[in-house]
C-alpha cells in the first residue's frame, strides 16, 4: 500500500509498533518539460528504497544488503543479462 499522510486511530496519531514495516523512499523525478535539464535526462526517475521493520528495541533495515551505488546496481544488472 502506498498511503500518504498521517494515520489516526480514534482521532489519535497511530504509534509505530513492533512488527510494522515501512519504506523510506528518497526519489528524483525529472519532468519532461524541464528547461534546465539535458534532453537525455527528461522523463527519468530514480528511487532507492529501504524497507524498515519496527522492532521492540528500535528498527532493522531489511534492505540493508541491497545494492545502492551505481556501480553495484550496474554489476547486478550485467549478471542478469
Amino acid at each position: 500500500v502506498h498511503d500518504v499522510g498521517d494515520y489516526q486511530v480514534g482521532g489519535e496519531p497511530r504509534v509505530l509498533e513492533p512488527g510494522m514495516v515501512l519504506t523510506v523512499e528518497p526519489a528524483l523525478y525529472i519532468s519532461l518539460d524541464s528547461k534546465k535539464v539535458a534532453k537525455k535526462w527528461k522523463g527519468m526517475g530514480v528511487r532507492i528504497e529501504d524497507d524498515v521493520l519496527v522492532t521492540k528495541d528500535g528498527y532493522d533495515v531489511l534492505s540493508k544488503d541491497m545494492p545502492k551505488t551505481i556501480e553495484d546496481i550496474e554489476q547486478l544488472m550485467a549478471k542478469a543479462s
